[in-house]
């Protein structure tokens, strides 16, 4: 039997969907876990100490703390305060609290936020790409003259409208 485009298309999304399942499924979970990334939604609260150099000024604590953020909102008796910390100029130590979700779940997040300047950007390239596959090869699993090719079409057609509306209003 000579192999066609849509064989090679169907064993091939068939395979690299049973090969995709895991990291799919973290996608999915990670990306409906950062739709909530404003709100404490799984996050549980955590007490850092951390000992910077003494003397760090108010414009320069965030920078120091790795906090982008970060605005200190009085200062008095040698004390900065900021949102949920306080940072001691003479002796350096920053006490704070950090909402963090828990392990697992941020390193999930992590990687789905990579950006390219980060190891795992390779991953999302990938994946994106393998995604982009999936949406072309879908297109082969049936002979475009049978009816549920042709209906196939017609829930495109509705899922592109409702992209364009998503995008647009």
């Amino acid at each position: 039997m000579k192999m066609t485009t849509a064989m090679y298309m169907r064993i091939i999304h068939r395979y690299l969907g049973f090969f995709l399942a895991g990291i799919m499924a973290m996608y999915a979970i990670s990306g409906v876990v950062l739709i909530f990334r404003n709100t404490d939604f799984l996050k549980k609260e955590i007490q850092i100490e951390k000992k910077l150099s003494p003397n760090i000024t108010a414009e320069n604590l965030g920078t120091a703390l790795k906090k982008k953020r970060l605005k200190v909102e009085k200062e008095a008796d040698g004390l900065l305060y900021f949102k949920d910390g306080t940072y001691n100029k003479e002796t350096g130590m920053a006490i704070y609290t950090e909402k963090k979700l828990p392990y697992v779940m941020d390193k999930m997040t992590k990687i789905h936020k990579a950006t390219s300047s980060q190891p795992l950007f390779l991953l999302n390239v990938i994946f994106g790409l393998s995604l982009l596959f999936y949406v072309v090869s879908a297109f082969w699993m049936f002979s475009p003259k049978t009816p549920i090719f042709k209906k196939g079409m017609y829930f495109t057609l509705g899922g592109m409208a409702l992209t364009l509306i998503l995008l647009f209003v």
